[in-house]
């Protein structure tokens, strides 16, 4: 697909006792959100719609998270969701649990602007 990465943000969650990969991905994702306040589109006049967002989980078991639950959780944009090997599995050898440490990057793609904006050049 085509477009300009405009919006790189990056996040971390866990599970500390339920061992839920979507939940500790669900909080990276909040995390990433909770840092960005992206005063763009409403200043130039961009619908939402028009951003493709792409997010990566990353996780020690890709296949036990929910992408589809994660995708909902996301304001704006069209949103895709896909997990890979990566995060943290910390084990408690002595309780028998492991705690669930997910990190998670979120790209925001728009369609290439060029020429759609006058620029003001300072006089």
């Amino acid at each position: 697909m085509t477009g300009k990465r405009i919006i790189l943000e990056m996040g971390t969650g866990n599970d500390l006792y339920g061992q839920d990969y979507t939940k500790a991905a669900r909080r990276a994702v909040q995390d990433a959100l909770h840092h960005s306040s992206i005063t763009l589109f409403a200043k130039l006049g961009i619908d939402h719609s028009e951003m493709r967002v792409e997010v990566t989980i990353g996780v020690q078991q890709p296949k036990a998270v929910d992408c589809e639950l994660v995708a909902k959780d996301l304001p704006r944009g069209r949103a895709s969701v896909r997990a890979v090997k990566g995060g943290l599995d910390v084990e408690d050898a002595e309780a028998g649990t492991r705690h669930v440490v997910a990190t998670a990057a979120i790209e925001v793609w728009l369609p290439d602007q060029a020429g759609k904006y006058e620029i003001a050049t300072p006089k």
